[in-house]
């Protein structure tokens, strides 16, 4: 799943491709924007916040300077074809906007979600919600910190995972975070060192996204299978102490409870009864959290 670390750089790759080119032709095909047309804008370039990225188009005569924003969640992504070439016929009914270039080049937004397009001095409305970002020139560690320990009592893993707290930071960080912290991952935010956790937070999602061959490596090795501590290692165990590696089923259409692997040898504390949150509340129909067959030989 796209994370800061990969939506930064895929800032960075339409940077390259775009920046300086000029729309001549767009469509959107989602009925909320069917009728916008950006035809006749300069591409500035590309900012991201968080998982959410904004692309700054150019004023026009009688129209101030735009900002496309798009999230591409689960399988969102974009793709820039030379002159004459095709996206392939599977992608098409996945299209939700088009954009032609001067230099007979299209680009296409495929699986975009929650795709918006205001005048640029109002990104705040979209955005202005989530929490700092390490990879923006405003980063706020304190503020991080500060939002991070407003709750002390919530799990460590459903903190990090809030972008309203720190942006940036998706399923795979939080996991690999608890694991380097040396807790469970539903320890309370407030019996651990919130400020390290925010400096660590911030220096490995800035490794991921600018040092060529580290994204999303946690480990230091980028060998396949090798590169993250506990994330999908339930069938090759922990890979510090050797044990049995839990993990837990999401709860469904709840973002703070995503699937979650730990080793309950190296990170102890409370296990995933500790998870708070609407859909677990009393009546609420979700149920015991399901566990994988191989999670339970590490149950403390």
């Amino acid at each position: 799943m796209p994370e800061g670390d990969s939506v930064w750089k895929l800032a960075r790759r339409l940077d390259r491709q775009l920046r300086g080119h000029t729309v001549v032709r767009s469509d959107f095909r989602t009925p909320r924007l069917a009728t916008r047309d950006v035809a006749g804008r300069e591409v500035l370039g590309h900012d991201t916040h968080g998982k959410h990225l904004l692309t700054r188009l150019s004023a026009t005569a009688g129209s101030p300077a735009a900002t496309l924003h798009s999230h591409l969640r689960m399988d969102g992504s974009w793709s820039t074809l030379a002159p004459g070439k095709r996206l392939p016929a599977k992608l098409h009914p996945h299209v939700r906007l088009v954009l032609g270039l001067e230099d007979d080049r299209t680009v296409h937004g495929i699986r975009l979600h929650d795709l918006d397009l205001v005048p640029t001095d109002r990104e705040h409305d979209l955005v202005g919600h989530l929490g700092p970002d390490p990879l923006r020139e405003d980063w706020d560690p304190a503020e991080a910190v500060r939002r991070l320990a407003a709750d002390p009592r919530r799990p460590l893993v459903s903190a990090l995972l809030d972008q309203r707290a720190l942006a940036g930071l998706g399923n795979l960080w939080a996991n690999e975070l608890a694991f380097l912290t040396g807790v469970s991952p539903w320890t309370p935010v407030g019996d651990v060192d919130v400020e390290r956790l925010v400096e660590r937070s911030a220096t490995m999602l800035r490794h991921s996204a600018t040092v060529e061959g580290a994204y999303q490596v946690t480990t230091g090795s980028s060998a396949r299978g090798d590169d993250h501590w506990v994330t999908g290692r339930q069938r090759r165990g922990c890979r510090r102490c050797g044990g049995p590696i839990s993990v837990t089923a999401e709860v469904p259409g709840d973002a703070a409870n995503r699937r979650t692997w730990w080793c309950p040898a190296c990170q102890p504390g409370p296990g995933p009864e500790a998870r708070t949150g609407p859909a677990l509340r009393p009546g609420a129909g979700a149920g015991r959290p399901r566990r994988s067959s191989r999670s339970s030989r590490g149950r403390r």
